[in-house]
């Protein structure tokens, strides 16, 4: 039933010109609740809803505006196309919780994790335990993910720094399908917020905002 529900989602967005989803604004997409410790509420309050707002904007879209604050191991998130994962510590994935991901994935879902700094050494095994045969990628620069309304010819633009290292754009593919993106020393989800939040320049702050627009049209019709 749940492969179902999100099955039928997932074909009403392929079947929708222009990605245009009706006047009511009630395809949602979701932020990530997880145990551990980590602050997956680090982001919060703008960040998801101004890429929201952007998508509308410029992919004629019409999501809802506010976010689903999802737990992992709920049924819910079958209802929901695409979900955001970010925060800064620990990441902790119960046996069922992983099990629920796995299978949301499976069905059609995609995961977007964005590292805001900190989050690697946790994400990595929470992530093995939902896909023990996969490993992360790192995807080409020629990926469809990359390629989507808006170019990025270098691959994932470097948002916030950090640790002075190159952005990387990894990926976990399941027989051929991107299932999850992982954006890493990039922090995708700061330049999302408003600019009181974090005073990344204006040009960075779009670029952010345009390749979040990407990963959603691709998880949206690919």
């Amino acid at each position: 039933m749940k492969k179902i529900i999100l099955t039928l989602v997932l074909i009403a967005f392929a079947t929708l010109p222009s990605l245009s989803l009706g006047d009511s604004g009630t395809i949602k997409i979701g932020l990530l609740k997880y145990s551990g410790g980590g602050d997956w509420y680090a982001n919060r309050d703008t960040s998801l809803p101004n890429l929201i707002e952007f998508c509308n904007q410029n992919l004629d879209m019409n999501m809802q505006l506010e976010q689903v604050e999802i737990d992992v191991g709920s049924p819910e998130i079958f209802n929901l196309p695409f979900v955001h994962m970010t925060g800064h510590g620990n990441v902790v994935f119960s046996d069922e919780e992983a099990e629920n991901l796995r299978n949301y994935l499976l069905a059609g879902g995609f995961l977007h994790i964005d590292d805001n700094y900190g989050m690697d050494p946790y994400v990595r095994p929470a992530m093995k335990k939902v896909f023990p045969e996969l490993e992360f990628r790192e995807l080409p620069f020629s990926h469809k993910v990359y390629r989507q309304q808006y170019q990025f010819t270098n691959g994932l633009p470097k948002i916030h720094e950090h640790d002075s290292k190159a952005a990387q754009g990894l990926g976990l593919i399941f027989q051929g399908r991107l299932v999850c993106f992982y954006s890493l020393e990039s922090d995708l989800g700061d330049g999302w917020e408003d600019a009181a939040v974090h005073n990344d320049p204006a040009d960075l702050r779009k670029k952010a905002l345009q390749m979040g627009a990407n990963l959603i049209q691709y998880a949206f019709t690919e």
